[in-house]
């Protein structure tokens, strides 16, 4: 299982997610044309301090997206990291490519280890397909704890990292699939599609405006982020109805006859994490049943692993088998009226 964010040991103020959230959305918006629902996903991700695998042919705008959602985040106070990095994956690179390496320096006598890419709040893992699984399992670690293993050390990653990876799923020759391990990391897996002819219009008419947006949008502070990140796991209410809409949803999917494997138990515990955002960035204090079918296919469906042979439409199948397992779960979860219900919290004085 993943390890407590780091965030929770940090003192920040909560803060409205809507509020902290809206900027960034606007600012997105604004460059990336007809990606409103991507866009709304990854949100939810940032909120829900997840990791999200953008999925799509070359030119989609999978590296612009990721280039000005870096854009929007102001590095904070008490971190020198950059707000964004990027990493062209390729065959060649070597794990201390990402991670970082000790430098010898000859007046001390001594070794300084020179920080790799990998330490940003938002990294950008450019066609994390066509590089080798050793350089793959590098980020495992980075992306479940938040800490990187370099050499004989430990190093904690900023709390506010973030890793959003673009692959070509079209393209087989010179890749090596992401296992198994590697998928679960991410919270979300996002097929962007072709624009529709008039939003590829008018996406084509706005370039330079486009641009001006970006140079003109104000960006988020880091540490109001992780203040909405507190207050979405702190103040958004989870019935009952839901941890066992999303257990069942779970063990339909194992047992179903065309899975090989199903979701793992800690793709329930970031669906949580998941359903908490959505509600807090649509301004609400409670999960609805509306969330759960909302996020089913980006979360369940890379770790959905179908059995037989592969397929050309491997990806639809696996959609129609997750709305098949979620379909009497979510029935009875809106038939018990509870999604919705969120009993009376204690004032702040009666907690005490």
């Amino acid at each position: 299982m993943a390890a407590t964010p780091a965030l929770f040991t940090e003192s920040y103020p909560t803060l409205d997610p809507v509020s902290v959230f809206e900027p960034i959305r606007s600012g997105l918006r604004n460059v990336i044309q007809g990606r409103d629902e991507v866009i709304d996903l990854i949100l939810v991700a940032l909120l829900a301090d997840g990791h999200v695998l953008l999925e799509d042919h070359p030119g989609s705008g999978k590296t612009t997206l990721a280039r000005t959602l870096g854009g929007l985040i102001e590095t904070g106070v008490e971190t020198d990291l950059p707000s964004f990095r990027r990493i062209q994956f390729t065959p060649d690179l070597m794990p201390s490519d990402i991670l970082g390496v000790s430098i010898f320096d000859p007046q001390t006598s001594s070794f300084h280890f020179r920080r790799g890419p990998l330490f940003a709040h938002l990294l950008l893992a450019d066609e994390i397909n066509r590089t080798s699984p050793k350089v793959q399992a590098a980020l495992l670690e980075a992306m479940a704890e938040k800490q990187v293993t370099a050499e004989d050390r430990t190093i904690e990653l900023d709390s506010l990292f973030m890793v959003l990876a673009t692959q070509n799923p079209f393209d087989a020759a010179g890749t090596y699939p992401l296992p198994a391990a590697q998928l679960d990391r991410f919270l979300f897996r996002i097929r962007m599609g072709y624009l529709d002819p008039t939003e590829e219009l008018a996406m084509l008419q706005r370039t330079r405006a486009r641009e001006q947006s970006l140079l003109s949008a104000a960006p988020v502070k880091r540490e109001d982020i992780l203040a909405a990140r507190r207050w979405a796991q702190e103040e958004v209410f989870v019935a009952d109805a839901i941890y066992q809409c999303l257990v069942e949803i779970a063990n339909a999917l194992r047992a179903h006859a065309q899975v090989a494997q199903g979701p793992s138990s800690r793709s329930l515990v970031q669906m949580v994490s998941a359903l908490k955002a959505s509600a807090a960035l649509d301004g609400r204090e409670f999960v609805s049943a509306e969330d759960v079918r909302r996020l089913a296919l980006p979360v369940f469906g890379h770790r959905t692993h179908m059995a037989g042979a592969r397929s050309r439409n491997i990806e639809s199948e696996t959609a129609t088998v997750i709305q098949e397992c979620l379909r009497t779960p979510l029935e009875t979860l809106i038939r018990t009226g509870l999604a919705k219900a969120r009993p009376a919290r204690p004032s702040a004085i009666d907690r005490r």
